[in-house]
């Protein structure tokens, strides 16, 4: 009769790997990019901008487990006195991101923050390429924080959602 042996894993051997959480890159691409510069040429004569920077990202689930995310970022550069644009840059630069075993919490602060985080190196790539191309100076954009972005939204969020003058009996 043959002795029945339990089967243990074996010193630095990798644990189950298939509960784990997965998150990983499939692809990043650029789903819409525009310039404008409605002043051509003009905007040379008198060049004392002021940039904005709006941030927006989007999020659709296209089936269990895989993930599109959308970083838009709108750059205006305007005049200084008078707010003429100069140059307006648009990008939506977008990610396909495959997740696994992620609880729900942690997967909405994951495509909130983690995935445009990825995405923005991207963007800012394209926009200062795109500036440059277009005959104005490179523009360089400041790193963001999109953890600092979530947790701001998610405190605002938070506030709308509980009336200030509420009383308690």
């Amino acid at each position: 009769m043959a002795e029945e042996e339990a089967v243990t894993p074996e010193k630095g051997a990798a644990p189950d790997q298939s509960k784990a959480p997965q998150f990983a890159i499939d692809r990043i691409y650029v789903k819409d990019i525009s310039l404008e510069a409605p002043r051509g040429q003009e905007a040379f004569k008198t060049w004392q901008p002021t940039v904005n920077l709006d941030i927006n990202t989007k999020q659709i689930t296209l089936q269990e487990g895989l993930h599109e995310v959308i970083l838009t970022l709108t750059i205006s550069v305007k005049e200084k006195d008078t707010d003429a644009i100069y140059f307006l840059i648009e990008i939506q630069q977008a990610g396909l991101f495959r997740t696994a075993n992620i609880p729900a919490a942690e997967l909405r602060r994951v495509l909130a923050s983690v995935a445009p985080s990825t995405l923005f190196p991207y963007a800012r790539e394209s926009v200062d390429n795109l500036a440059v191309k277009a005959g104005f100076p490179p523009l360089r954009l400041a790193p963001i924080n999109f953890d600092a972005l979530l947790q701001a939204a998610m405190k605002q969020q938070s506030e709308e959602s509980t009336p200030a003058d509420e009383t308690i009996q």
